[in-house]
């Protein structure tokens, strides 16, 4: 279970998780979140993956100035200054929702792929993720360190990992390696949700250009990418996409629905319990 405390004075970003993260070399689990949030840590914050419901808190009080990855400073985006704009890269072969096609690593020679993700806001509060969740045959993560987010980067075999993206192509990149993947997992389903939609009243309308591009991590050449054209105020979070086993071999499924869903409520889907 993720537990994420509720009476701290204000929220840790996305970012100060990145950062400490980073710094201690090991992914985020309940009990270094729940340190983080202690009073030896000289940090007062809460670790917010999102409600069903907008929830009361105190007055915001955030930390100095740090600077994004994006090039811009928390306090900027908390502001709702908007990201710089992405350009829509040049997709080779791209799909249609609900195209499935064959990348088995096996038939292409591949042993790592790079699911490369973008999208731009027209509402520049917006501020979205993508997360992933490594299932198992009965539709469920194994426990909750099979979730891999930008609170936790790695999953437990090291063969999925989360990163944003520095060179500003993209906005993030989940890469996996098929060599080191646990053989229990049969799925491995992508997540775009907004941080705060409940809370800010925010919703997939206020997005545009996102998609998922697959590509070869020895070669870097594109297998196939996908780019979303439907997009709908009731929607807060959206499986872009999915790898999953069918008969032994790996597809890739450009699934592109969306649900009045937060984070916390895709994790329930997917058997990652929240406090």
């Amino acid at each position: 279970m993720i537990d994420i405390p509720d009476k701290i004075t204000h929220s840790l970003s996305k970012e100060t998780l990145g950062a400490l993260n980073h710094r201690c070399g090991q992914p985020l689990t309940r009990d270094t979140i729940r340190s983080l949030n202690g009073e030896s840590s000289g940090i007062t914050g809460r670790v917010c993956l999102g409600s069903s419901a907008p929830s009361e808190r105190a007055e915001d009080r955030r930390p100095a100035a740090r600077t994004c990855l994006e090039g811009q400073t928390v306090e900027e985006i908390h502001q709702g200054k908007a990201l710089p704009k992405l350009t829509v890269p040049t997709m080779r072969h791209p799909l249609r929702k609900g195209q499935k096609v064959s990348i088995d690593p096996q038939d292409r020679g591949l042993t790592k792929l790079e699911a490369s993700f973008g999208w731009n806001m027209q509402d520049a509060r917006c501020d979205m993720d993508v997360s992933a969740f490594l299932i198992t045959g009965n539709g469920k993560v194994s426990d909750d360190s099979w979730f891999v987010f930008y609170g936790q980067s790695d999953s437990p075999d090291r063969s999925v990992h989360f990163a944003k993206d520095t060179s500003g192509r993209n906005r993030e990149i989940i890469s996996v390696d098929f060599e080191k993947l646990d053989p229990t997992i049969q799925k491995i389903v992508f997540v775009l949700t907004i941080n705060e939609a409940f809370e800010k009243n925010l919703n997939f309308s206020m997005i545009q250009d996102a998609y998922i591009q697959l590509f070869d991590g020895s070669t870097n050449q594109e297998i196939v990418s996908y780019y979303i054209e439907e997009y709908y105020p009731n929607v807060t979070s959206m499986t872009i996409g999915e790898l999953y086993l069918h008969n032994g071999k790996w597809k890739f499924n450009p699934v592109g629905n969306g649900v009045h869903h937060d984070l916390a409520g895709q994790c329930a889907i997917y058997g990652v319990e929240i406090e």
